[in-house]
């Protein structure tokens, strides 16, 4: 795809997508000191607010990829775009622990389908060949948001205050969403600019593969995505613990301020960008020189969890401030190399029901967003000690490796409600 043809303005316009909600997502985390010492929270507490916005989102996961499914991307993010960019307004008005749950829930339900619905949005406007790279890509962006968030959310508050912060951030996510209703197209074909030659690179040649809103064989879809869901839960187990605590564990651990916590902070997200990018460009180049899907995908997934876990051991054997940013930024970079090739699987296997795949996907790491955040606050308060949480991390990535090899995406999905339905060829090699 070229940089400036409609299917490369909406590849851009769902990173952008994918970075904003991520600062809204967790521009709670570096304002945590401001908000835990105006409302008294414990570290057990403010884990509560952070896990709160797991329930719906995980809720979400599923339904909002079916209603991405069955109305259009378009409709379905404009809708989840006004929801959470309310609530990030909104946050910046609570005035209780109460009124934080609240809106952090209201913000788990906007953000709960977009990845999902996303998904969706890419099946029909990127080919085959590049869905490892769009993910890749996407979540580059939204790990961009991780490292951006920081020093943006300590500069607003030296500006204005926490709350000023929210409110801000929040009405730069309208202008998103005003904007992608505007432009996007769910049929490739309907938007003026695209011409023949880009038709002729996009599956279906832009048009949609089946006349009706699909209907969904949740039985049969789930147990076909249930291994890959459980794989990502482990996974997600780490990435909502940095998004979560990485601030506070720089500031508990280390006695830091706001501002000096936000740039360490910064600093361990920064290689996630790296590994995002090059987890779904090395997982297209591998499909594209072998035709194997489960070398392109499952096999590199399975590297970057043992990986991830290697780079993680040094933290608990040493105080060392350069060693534990350089171990947890290589952890994080290894870590975020598994989205790429994960996101492209339910792509790869379930086709027109990729919305719905991945939310079922997702929802193993929406599930992680519920447990690991109140976990390691937790084992903080019990224990005052902020290493030990880590542990879990430790445990997890083993298992992501062990239980790789039970995914498959060299073998497409087959619905059971049309008769004598075939599996669609994977991707050629090119």
């Amino acid at each position: 795809m070229k940089r400036f043809t409609p299917p490369g303005i909406v590849l851009f316009l769902l990173c952008l997508m994918y970075l904003i909600t991520y600062v809204d997502r967790v521009n709670i985390a570096t304002a945590a000191g401001e908000i835990r010492r105006e409302l008294s929270l414990s570290a057990t507490q403010y884990g509560l607010v952070f896990s709160v916005f797991g329930y719906p989102y995980l809720l979400f996961q599923v339904f909002g990829g079916w209603v991405g499914d069955r109305f259009g991307p378009r409709r379905t993010l404009f809708v989840c775009g006004l929801i959470w960019a309310g609530a990030t307004i909104m946050t910046g008005l609570a005035g209780s622990v109460i009124s934080l749950l609240l809106l952090r829930i209201l913000l788990g339900v906007g953000e709960g389908a977009t990845f999902p619905v996303a998904t969706r949005a890419m099946q029909n406007w990127t080919p085959a060949g590049r869905r490892g790279f769009a993910q890749g890509i996407t979540h580059a962006f939204a790990r961009g948001g991780l490292v951006l968030t920081p020093p943006i959310v300590a500069w607003l508050i030296a500006l204005t205050s926490w709350r000023g912060s929210f409110v801000i951030l929040g009405c730069a996510s309208v202008v998103w969403v005003l904007t992608w209703f505007w432009y996007f197209r769910d049929v490739p074909a309907e938007h003026k600019a695209v011409t023949a030659e880009v038709l002729e690179r996009l599956p279906n040649r832009g048009r949609p593969s089946h006349a009706e809103r699909p209907k969904v064989p949740w039985g049969a879809l789930t147990r076909r995505l249930m291994p890959v869901t459980i794989v990502y839960f482990c996974y997600g187990w780490t990435l909502w613990l940095y998004l979560s605590w990485l601030p506070s564990f720089f500031q508990n651990e280390y006695g830091f301020n706001t501002r000096d916590s936000a740039f360490f902070s910064a600093a361990v997200y920064l290689p996630g960008v790296v590994g995002n990018l090059l987890g779904g460009e090395i997982s297209d180049r591998i499909l594209h020189r072998t035709g194997d899907l489960k070398k392109a995908r499952r096999n590199l997934a399975m590297f970057a969890f043992l990986a991830s876990f290697t780079c993680m051991l040094p933290i608990f054997m040493t105080a060392n401030l350069t060693i534990i940013v350089l171990a947890l930024g290589t952890a994080f970079f290894f870590a975020e190399m598994i989205i790429g090739p994960m996101w492209a699987i339910p792509m790869d296997i379930a086709g027109k029901y990729s919305g719905t795949a991945s939310g079922l996907m997702n929802s193993g790491s929406a599930a992680a967003a519920i447990l690991s955040p109140l976990a390691f606050g937790i084992v903080a308060d019990m224990t005052g000690n902020w290493v030990l949480p880590f542990t879990g991390s430790l445990g997890l990535l083993l298992l992501g490796a062990a239980l790789a090899p039970l995914m498959h995406p060299e073998q497409p999905f087959v619905d059971p409600q049309v008769t004598g339905a075939a599996p669609a060829a994977a991707p050629a090699r090119a």
